[in-house]
């Protein structure tokens, strides 16, 4: 009699869910995928799943990376999300559940049609087959200019790699940097250039072959080095609404075959997203850097790039500690973390290169503007030895392969604090190159 009642109470909580509740988000599995007993990497694993296999969601963690449901042969886990060509935006809907909670959607059946995939922008061009032209280690510096006293202060800071940002306009010409790359060299140093354009043109038609001509053409100017955007993962460089990992890798692999079309010992390095959790995921101003990587990954991106590109310019604490930062334990606050994740989500298939890494400080310059004042107690001091022990670190890993420190000269300090990175302070001293030429 007990079971009957039970039996009767289920089925009429069943009927009074919404259909979309019952049957689950039914999604399809487009890379081979692991299925775990809970949220996170150190759970155990279940199975791994083949491509094709349909899964129905039920529900999320906290922060939507990863998604629990039911397999078409009726195994209950969870997997990261990326994995299944999903939008955070249909994600999210979702409800939080906890890691054991009973499901709640029935198994699929098999060859069920799948939610609709993230956009990925079109067909990719068959990658250009080229091996890594960088090997080891090596770092330098993101400079305002080549002035003697900046390459005299990267000389004395061990520095062998020089970078500078130019701008990308359609029709532009590459011939007008080559002067700048000429002077690089006979300095010294390789030369890395962050080559990026305006978020009004990147969409418009035939722009993505007209960026890579321009970037195949400084690469045959002897560009040792070329990251593909700056933090496409934002509005402030990508269209309003259309930030999408995917997307953007159609930018990277024609820029990428054209690259390595015109000099295969150019390194190609992947646009770094801006370290963010602002966006809980994705909405129109953009998308955190972590959802960003998952959909490059899954539309193929690690085919188009020598080196993952990496930002780390927000950080208060020394580079070797791993939580207690007072502002919150978002893993883009510590150095350790964001090697984790930005390796982590190309399974290590590719190095990393951090084409920004600095420390701000105020030490010299006056109070930090409000969006900055989170590094209102770091000092100088700080800064060298934090710079020290984060080259070393890198060297030692095995897995980076170039680090530029933002910055070495830069003087504005405004809304956005500049030469509060620079090593060169406003007296001329430059602590962390001294720290950094021991």
């Amino acid at each position: 009699m007990r079971a009957s009642i039970l039996l009767l109470l289920v089925a009429l909580l069943l009927t009074s869910l919404p259909l979309s509740a019952q049957e689950g988000l039914i999604v399809t599995v487009q890379q081979r995928l692991t299925l775990r007993t809970g949220p996170g990497t150190e759970w155990d694993r279940i199975t791994v799943l083949p491509v094709g296999t349909a899964v129905a969601l039920d529900g999320r963690n906290e922060d939507g990376q990863w998604v629990r449901g039911i397999t078409e042969r009726g195994q209950v886990g969870w997997m990261v999300f990326g994995a299944l060509g999903l939008r955070l935006n249909q994600v999210l809907p979702l409800p939080v559940i906890a890691r054991d909670a009973p499901i709640t959607v029935a198994a699929p059946p098999r060859g069920a049609p799948p939610a609709p995939a993230a956009p990925s922008g079109g067909n990719l061009p068959a990658p250009v087959v080229a091996g890594s032209p960088v090997r080891g280690f090596s770092y330098g510096g993101h400079v305002a200019s080549l002035n003697e006293g900046t390459v005299n202060a990267m000389r004395r800071a061990g520095m062998t790699w020089v970078k500078k940002q130019v701008r990308y306009f359609r029709g532009g010409n590459p011939n007008d940097f080559a002067g700048l790359i000429a002077d690089a060299h006979s300095k010294g140093f390789r030369i890395m250039l962050g080559v990026v354009g305006l978020p009004s043109e990147v969409l418009g038609d035939g722009y993505f072959d007209e960026y890579a001509g321009f970037v195949a053409g400084l690469a045959a100017l002897g560009a040792d080095a070329i990251e593909v955007w700056n933090e496409p993962n934002i509005d402030r460089e990508w269209p309003t609404g259309q930030v999408n990992g995917a997307t953007y890798t159609q930018l990277l692999a024609r820029a990428y075959n054209a690259i390595k079309g015109a000099n295969r010992n150019t390194l190609v390095i992947s646009g770094a997203p801006a370290p963010t959790g602002f966006f809980g995921g994705c909405q129109a101003g953009g998308c955190d850097d972590a959802v960003f990587l998952q959909q490059m990954a899954a539309a193929g991106a690690a085919n188009y790039m020598d080196c993952v590109g990496v930002h780390y310019n927000e950080g208060i604490v020394p580079p070797t500690v791993t939580r207690g930062d007072p502002r919150s334990e978002y893993f883009t606050r510590y150095y350790p973390s964001m090697v984790s994740v930005y390796s982590g989500a190309f399974r290590g298939s590719r190095p990393l290169c951090f084409t920004e890494l600095g420390y701000l400080t105020p030490e010299g310059l006056g109070p930090l503007p409000g969006g900055f004042a989170w590094a209102s107690n770091v000092t100088v001091g700080q800064q060298a030895a934090w710079l020290r022990q984060v080259v070393d670190m890198a060297r030692r890993s095995g897995n980076v392969r170039v680090l530029i420190i933002w910055n070495v000269d830069f003087t504005n300090y405004g809304d956005d604090p500049m030469a509060g990175y620079a090593i060169i302070r406003p007296d001329g001293s430059c602590p962390a190159c001294d720290a950094l030429g021991r």
